[in-house]
């Protein structure tokens, strides 16, 4: 019998954001970024997903176009120089001489149809990028937390899937072994009770944000997103949030020159019903923060409690039983599971790290549902984090901003199946 499967085709791929995420890019001198990220995760892996024929022409749209040189520099010295058979090239946005805070829409534009977008780029302009985009019909990967407002996300997952288009949340968490594996074992620990999650970097990463941070977003939709998202896809569809309580500390950012509303640590007290069986109650603490202290051996700590009325999940994903001590640096933990940057052979060996994994499974979502293989909805139900999973992640970060800036709790009430709103 003969398949009607058709073999997808590659597709053109804008990188929209040209920071640490992105590049591994910093500041105006090319030099690589002090994180984990030192080269970056979107280039680098969509410059290997092209070798590899998943993925054709690039482009990449900031907003500082005399920033381009420095980049091209930056991501040939170490990509294109380090590994084999990787070609460097990109379409850039706006021209090397121009500033243009509206670049994206030239970019968008010029991309062809049916494309593939990337956001990496401020919280507060994720929601006008990713509507443009799907609009003009790309399929689009939005770094967390999708949007800020909660009627922001819901619009986008109506958007999308009226337009039959793949969008996607980067919530990488979702497929780092650990926190996967954790998630399928707590199916059989019977009804939720208790989550508690702590997520950090050090404060040096104020001076990468300052520009931003306290101004445009926070701590908490930065790196609460991670563990919100884990925990609930954890209870899909058994609990739901109700009430969001914020408290934060500040001090520390305000020190090292950001602006003085910035917040240094934000923990969310979140109430929890059982959707069939109300009486039934849980609570999730979340906590973040950037000011956590140099040199502590990671870059990012993070783990998080799961508790149910059978049992429960410890995940500590900042010490992963892999360190390297040096004169010159001491101790470090390394996370090799979420980029691995050493070569094999000469040729890029990242491929398995769950910051690869995360856009090449878009990657691949998009390219199936161009040639008409799938439908976007269908990996709704592949515990994945589409834009329509992961609203109640925006409801919940959403409702925490509310909560600092009005000195009150917010609820969130479910108004029909699957819509929410913050009362």
């Amino acid at each position: 019998m003969a398949s009607n499967y058709t073999e997808p085709s590659r597709m053109p791929v804008l990188m929209v954001g040209t920071g640490e995420y992105t590049t591994g890019f910093v500041g105006s001198t090319g030099a690589a970024s002090t994180s984990d990220k030192k080269i970056g995760v979107v280039a680098l892996t969509c410059i290997d997903l092209k070798r590899r024929g998943k993925v054709s022409d690039l482009s990449m749209v900031g907003t500082s176009g005399p920033k381009f040189p420095a980049i091209r520099s930056h991501i040939q010295s170490k990509i294109g120089d380090v590994y084999k058979g990787m070609d460097c090239s990109f379409q850039s946005f706006p021209d090397d001489k121009t500033v243009d805070p509206n670049a994206y829409k030239s970019a968008l534009a010029a991309l062809p149809t049916p494309g593939l977008v990337i956001i990496f780029t401020p919280d507060s302009t994720h929601y006008p990028i990713a509507l443009e985009a799907l609009t003009l019909g790309h399929s689009v990967l939005i770094t967390k937390p999708a949007t800020q407002l909660l009627e922001h996300h819901q619009e986008l997952a109506e958007l999308a899937a009226k337009k039959n288009l793949v969008c996607w949340v980067e919530h990488h968490k979702r497929f780092d072994p650990a926190y996967n594996d954790g998630r399928a074992r707590s199916e059989a620990l019977g009804d939720f009770n208790f989550f508690q999650s702590y997520m950090s970097q050090p404060k040096s990463q104020l001076e990468t944000f300052k520009s931003w941070a306290g101004i445009d977003s926070d701590i908490s939709y930065y790196l609460n997103s991670h563990h919100i998202d884990i925990h609930c896809w954890m209870v899909e569809g058994k609990y739901k949030p109700v009430r969001v309580t914020a408290s934060a500390t500040k001090g520390i950012g305000a020190s090292l020159g950001c602006a003085p509303q910035t917040e240094d640590t934000i923990t969310l007290l979140v109430d929890w019903v059982n959707v069939k069986e109300p009486e039934k109650k849980g609570t999730g603490v979340y906590t973040a923060s950037w000011a956590a202290p140099m040199k502590a051996g990671v870059h990012s700590e993070q783990h998080f409690h799961y508790m149910a009325s059978k049992g429960e999940v410890k995940v500590d994903q900042a010490h992963r039983g892999y360190s390297v001590v040096s004169d010159d640096v001491g101790k470090i933990d390394f996370n090799p599971f979420y980029m691995k940057y050493s070569a094999d052979a000469g040729f890029f060996d990242g491929q398995r790290g769950y910051g690869y994994i995360s856009i090449e499974k878009f990657v691949d979502a998009a390219r199936e549902v161009a040639a008409g293989n799938a439908k976007a909805a269908d990996y709704d139900a592949a515990g994945l984090p589409t834009i329509k999973n992961t609203i109640l992640t925006t409801a919940i970060l959403n409702a925490g901003r509310i909560s600092l800036d009005e000195t009150r709790s917010v609820a969130i009430k479910e108004t029909a199946p699957g819509q929410w709103k913050l009362e």
